[in-house]
């Protein structure tokens, strides 16, 4: 993976592996990528907190990989998942992170 663009991070969209719905967009860096390949869960590197953080770990709403998608420039992952727990996504409470239109 090329971690060279975002100063360690690649993207990481997340998306159903049923419905192909995107639920979510995430940053990883390689341990958070591999934390994610060995334990088959969502993990992602919080920006904010500088840490990693797998998605559910409070809530119980874990995103189990189904799938893992590189694109062609090797900079970005499409995860494809199970949503676990009640299936809400967002940190709103929604299913999505992606809820609201453009006005």
């Amino acid at each position: 993976m090329d971690y060279s663009k975002l100063d360690g991070l690649i993207p990481a969209v997340i998306q159903d592996a049923e419905s192909s719905e995107v639920l979510m967009v995430g940053f990883m860096n390689d341990q958070a990528l591999a934390q994610t390949r060995r334990t088959g869960y969502a993990t992602f590197f919080s920006r904010s907190r500088n840490k990693l953080w797998m998605k559910g770990e409070t809530s119980g709403n874990k995103l189990e990989v189904v799938d893992i998608l590189v694109d062609c420039d090797d900079d970005t992952v499409l995860v494809k998942v199970k949503r676990l727990g009640d299936g809400n996504v967002c940190h709103t409470g929604e299913r999505s992170c992606f809820y609201r239109k453009l006005t």
